[in-house]
């Protein structure tokens, strides 16, 4: 097989040659829904201190004046330093969407620089919209085919998002099929993450994006410069699957390019924590209101989870941060038992107050063989609760809140990004009125400008 015939060819051929006219409706309208729950997400982020550090470093390091908007901050700069802010940005509240399959946060990499560099070029809602599709359907198939032993140890959204960032950006800078697999042998080669800092409460997941989405873009950059990268940097004896996986297979890399759109299998988020406790948390609910059970009588929550969320979760036993405590299973199903919901103020103010470590300390984890079998295509929750007055019931949940099945409609979008927007006091509701109605128009604008007033 030549090196133009590969798997990660095809990919690359795919992403180049992807057309607007070529998108079905559902699915350019799913990447309007996807695209207003990331700007969402972007302004939450604004008041964390590890997204200041970044946007500090940025300040300092780039252009005082730009074409890309730092939605953050509003200010302007050049595509690369934007894209960096703005994923830094989108993954800190835990609200930015995932796909199931690939277990990748698709927007928090693919949207920074989409937007970026459409703001740099003059490119039109079209053309946006366009390589937002090409970065999704890109980077799910990358982290569909790094399986699951990658994700064991790297943090997919940092690894496969930096094609996907590249396969956003060389669609938009019109790269042909040959330039695109440039573009993916840089991004490849500079693909990094690792799971190790949730030990330390470290701030790396937000350097994951802002690495993620700024390398990919470089990488479609220098590829239209004329610049090389590995033709199999994906499928190589020496690429990623060879040095990030052990169950890699690259059939998932054109598995359905054309006619399955991994685009509109994307989930939205519900609750302001890790997705792998997403299925608990619905299930533990679910269980609540039907035994109409209170926190006060619970004595045992055991939560039947698959091997992905004992690998990510089981590392953070007593969180110390509040962005720690969106991946402990005992601090999320304590918010959602005390309060019905594990939200963004319900991690701020009550992560470590007493009666939600009570409850946290109550949790456990086992492993279950179906939800085990069914992940990740599936994320089904199991929960089994054994009350004070030794009771034992379950409940179970086959697609979390804000799966497409069980998806959030356009007004819970809206409501949901002007409380994101309002959290983050990154923009006012008469602005963000106007930016829902600009989103959910974007097909017809002829030019992506800014997106915040000045």
């Amino acid at each position: 097989m030549s090196s133009q015939d590969t798997p990660g060819a095809r990919l690359a051929a795919f992403a180049a040659g992807l057309r607007f006219e070529s998108i079905p409706a559902p699915v350019l309208r799913r990447t309007e829904d996807l695209f207003l729950d990331w700007v969402g997400s972007a302004l939450a982020g604004k008041s964390a201190r590890a997204v200041q550090a970044i946007e500090a470093y940025a300040s300092s390091m780039g252009p005082a004046d730009g074409s890309a908007e730092v939605l953050m901050t509003r200010r302007m700069t050049s595509p690369h330093f934007a894209a960096m802010v703005n994923a830094a940005a989108s993954h800190v509240v835990e609200q930015d969407d995932v796909h199931n399959g690939s277990v990748f946060h698709p927007a928090a990499v693919v949207f920074p620089p989409a937007l970026a560099v459409a703001q740099a070029i003059g490119a039109s809602g079209r053309e946006f919209l366009a390589a937002a599709v090409a970065g999704y359907e890109v980077g799910i198939r990358v982290g569909e085919f790094l399986g699951r032993s990658h994700y064991r140890i790297f943090h997919t959204t940092a690894t496969a998002g930096t094609l996907a960032a590249a396969a956003a950006t060389g669609r938009l800078l019109r790269l042909d099929a040959a330039q695109m697999l440039h573009a993916f042998g840089s991004a490849g080669t500079q693909a990094a993450g690792l799971w190790e800092f949730l030990r330390d409460a470290a701030d790396s997941k937000q350097l994951h994006c802002a690495h993620a989405a700024s390398a990919g873009l470089a990488s479609a950059y220098l590829a239209q410069a004329g610049f090389t990268g590995a033709r199999q940097i994906l499928e190589g004896a020496q690429g990623l699957a060879a040095g990030m996986s052990s169950d890699a297979d690259p059939a998932r890399l054109t598995a359905g390019l054309g006619s399955r759109w991994a685009t509109a299998e994307t989930s939205f988020k519900y609750h302001a924590s890790c997705r792998h406790t997403h299925p608990s948390a619905d299930a533990l609910l679910l269980l609540m209101r039907e035994h109409r059970l209170k926190p006060d009588d619970i004595a045992a929550i055991t939560a039947q989870v698959h091997q992905g969320a004992i690998d990510v979760l089981g590392r953070v036993v007593v969180p110390g941060t509040v962005h720690q405590a969106k991946f402990s299973m005992g601090t999320v199903l304590a918010l959602v038992a005390e309060h019905g919901y594990a939200g963004l103020d319900e991690f701020d103010r009550h992560f470590l107050a007493p009666r939600i470590a009570v409850l946290r300390d109550k949790v456990t984890m086992q492993l279950d063989t179906e939800v085990d079998t069914a992940y990740p295509q599936r994320w089904i929750g199991k929960v089994s609760v054994r009350t004070q007055d030794g009771r034992t019931m379950q409940a179970r949940v086959d697609e979390p809140k804000g799966d497409p099945g069980n998806t959030l409609s356009r007004p819970e979008l809206e409501d949901k990004a002007r409380r994101l927007a309002a959290y983050g006091g990154a923009a006012t509701p008469a602005e963000m009125d106007g930016l829902i109605a600009r989103t959910w128009g974007v097909a017809d604008a002829p030019r992506m400008g800014r997106w915040l007033p000045a």
